[in-house]
């Protein structure tokens, strides 16, 4: 289907203003695709519905201790610095990006631990240590995952797939790359060593997808760190959602936050605007919503036949798991801690298909991610103090209906026990505050389908075009950003896919823009 803007339905533009967009949702996909709309041209609102930007990112604060909500791991900057360069600006003027080494620590229950390393020999020795063999196969390893990268990565991270040709296109490369296999059955081609395999295979946890299903392409994620680097924001991801913001508002966009949107409004095959719950309203002559895809089409876009019927289509795919996020205090320092914690408990496989779905019961042991930004940033906990967040990937609610309001108090008390024994010892006695954010805060707080902390899955057959389009396929004006559309989650895919719509938004508006 092809689909053109209407130069006589522009609202802006015939009076020699700027055209008009709005940006719903103010995490990272929504501000990367605000900055690139203003600096093409549009005049840009960008719209939340709580009381800071960020999304996912967003930041707690309590008794002097502040928590990033979510995304700790910066890998690509480059994605980011390019964000500042097209609008003319230098990111160092914004945000400081400080490098964490090593990357991730892994560690067992038996007190085994694996540094992954930024430095190529060190980390060739810590596999050497478990089999000699296996070096040789993480060096074969590398270079397919950088093949990888310059395929899924380079070539189509950022590009929008509209069309089916797209796909066929770009298939014989990724068939040739094996894309129908998994992570893990491709990572375990080159090595032999089951923590080996464990290590270079758990990053597609971190956008929300199974190693076990999920498509080999993610295997990328190894060359995208290997190439970039692993960072963290001065001041905490916060820090790096206020310097994108300032970047925004700098250009001229503005910020509209605690305003609710419950409805994109449609005349005809085209968005006109959007009403929020206290009844604010604006029109525009683009709509792109980061909110969650179901959310989108389902509620938003409830008065057009087409968020009903595809909307109805999303909610039946598959979406990735939920997680239970504890934030807490401690009134003491652990300097010699990493910045971030991969807690690997006795199980894998099984306990990745558990939180998947399979068996539709929360299990009873979990794996961890231990976030301790404190080494690395002081300053984010009260002067002698050291701020945490620990995250237990879960089933999410269609798999495992649990009341989290019931629950949560005993499942964090559980996951504070095993951190104690095996991570940070007297925590109970050094702990001045907790919080927690459970799969029902994911959905209520963030309007996330089933309260899926990724959006749908990414395996081969919902990725790339099988994913929802970086612009809708009958609304010519709507726009889609975020995880739940191509490149996928994770901060590098979100911000690809603001590229990639951006590119669609220009291409659609170029006659106007020029004019």
């Amino acid at each position: 289907m092809t689909i053109t803007v209407d130069p006589d339905a522009i609202i802006a533009a015939k009076s020699g203003d700027k055209p008009t967009a709005i940006v719903i949702g103010a995490g990272f996909g929504g501000i990367a695709l605000a900055i690139r709309l203003q600096s093409m041209g549009f005049q840009v609102t960008l719209i939340d519905n709580r009381d800071k930007p960020g999304g996912r990112a967003y930041v707690y604060e309590e008794k002097g201790f502040k928590f990033d909500g979510g995304p700790t791991v910066i890998t690509d900057p480059d994605c980011l610095r390019e964000l500042f360069e097209v609008s003319g600006r230098d990111m160092a003027d914004y945000v400081t990006l400080l490098p964490v080494d090593p990357f991730y620590r892994l560690q067992w229950e038996d007190g085994d631990t694996l540094d992954y390393w930024a430095d190529q020999e060190k980390l060739e020795s810590e596999i050497a240590a478990r089999e000699p063999g296996d070096v040789q196969g993480y060096r074969k390893f590398l270079a397919y995952s950088q093949e990888l990268y310059r395929e899924g990565y380079e070539k189509l991270g950022t590009t929008a797939f509209l069309k089916f040709s797209q796909m066929l296109k770009a298939a014989p490369q990724l068939m040739r790359l094996r894309a129908d296999k998994s992570v893990y059955s491709m990572v375990s081609k080159f090595v032999k060593n089951d923590r080996v395999r464990q290590l270079l295979s758990f990053q597609s946890l971190l956008v929300g997808g199974n190693p076990f299903k999920t498509s080999s392409i993610y295997a990328l994620i190894h060359a995208l760190e290997r190439k970039g680097g692993v960072w963290f924001a001065k001041g905490g991801t916060g820090a790096l959602v206020d310097g994108l913001v300032k970047l925004f508002e700098d250009l001229g966009g503005e910020v509209r936050l605690s305003t609710e949107i419950t409805d994109i409004h449609t005349d005809g095959d085209r968005v006109t605007g959007v009403e929020a719950a206290d009844g604010w309203s604006m029109s525009a002559d683009l709509v792109a919503s980061n909110a969650d895809v179901v959310h989108t089409y389902k509620q938003l876009l409830r008065g057009h036949a087409r968020g009903t019927s595809y909307g109805r289509s999303l909610s039946k795919k598959s979406h990735s798991m939920s997680l239970f996020v504890l934030y807490f205090g401690l009134k003491t320092q652990h300097p010699d801690m990493k910045h971030h914690i991969i807690l690997l408990g006795q199980r894998y496989r099984e306990l990745i298909a558990e939180i998947f779905g399979k068996g539709r019961k929360l299990p009873d042991d979990f794996s961890l991610y231990l976030h301790a930004p404190s080494v690395t940033d002081p300053t984010l906990a009260p002067e002698g103090c050291s701020t945490y967040y620990v995250l237990s990937p879960v089933p999410h609610l269609g798999h495992v209906d649990e009341n989290w309001d019931q629950i949560g108090p005993a499942y964090a008390n559980k996951i504070l026990d095993y951190l104690e024994a095996h991570a940070i010892p007297d925590l109970r006695r050094d702990l001045v505050v907790q919080k927690t954010l459970t799969p029902m805060g994911f959905r209520d707080e963030m309007n996330t389908h089933l309260g899926s902390a990724f959006s749908i899955e990414p395996v081969l057959t919902q990725s790339a075009w099988f994913r929802p389009h970086n612009r809708d396929d009958v609304l010519e004006n709507m726009y889609i950003v975020g995880a739940g559309t191509h490149p996928g989650a994770g901060v590098p895919g979100v911000v690809g896919a603001a590229k990639a719509t951006a590119g669609v938004v220009a291409d659609d508006f170029r006659a106007i823009l020029r004019g």
